[in-house]
Order: C-alpha cells, then sequence, then structure tokens
C-alpha cells in the first residue's frame, strides 16, 4: 500500500476499508461457470453500483467465488455478504 493514494474521503471520515468475502456453493456443486458465471459477475457489479461500494476484485470458481470489496465504514460485512448473497441467490 503507498500512501493516502488509496484512502476514500467523505464529508464526515476518511477510510480504507477492503473486505475480502468468500464463499462456497451448496454442497460445493460446480455450478458456477459457463452463463451462470458471466450472470454472477454482472450481478456483483450491478448490486455494488445500487448499495454504493465497490467490487475491486473477484474470481469465480466452479464451486465458490472470491470478492475483495471496499465500502464505507457505516456498511458491516455481514450487510454486503446479506445482500451479494441474497439478490444473487434468486
Amino acid at each position: 500500500m503507498s500512501g493516502h493514494k488509496n484512502w476514500v474521503s467523505k464529508r464526515t471520515c476518511v477510510y480504507n476499508i477492503g473486505y475480502h468475502i468468500v464463499w462456497s456453493t451448496k454442497y460445493r456443486r460446480n455450478v458456477l461457470s459457463g452463463a451462470v458465471e458471466k450472470r454472477l459477475k454482472e450481478l456483483f457489479q450491478e448490486i455494488a453500483i445500487d448499495f454504493g461500494f465497490e467490487v475491486s476484485e473477484f474470481e469465480v470458481m466452479p464451486d465458490h467465488c472470491h470478492l475483495f470489496v471496499t465500502c464505507h465504514p457505516k456498511y458491516s460485512p455481514s450487510d454486503i455478504v446479506k445482500q451479494l448473497k441474497g439478490i444473487t441467490a434468486r
């Protein structure tokens, strides 16, 4: 990390928060490939825009996915996971 370049300045705070989130499919089934993988990546970006956080990096494997999310301190990791998993599960 190089100094203050990664910090975000808002009206009431300055922050640099990142969460590494990993979750797997039920029974680790290999279903996250092809069209499902493509749609999942699109949904990650749409959800991030709608809820005001950023998915900096993501990797989708056939049975699990890794996300690196940066967000405002008002969002807890559980709030972010709830939004991502709840919407993409449908």
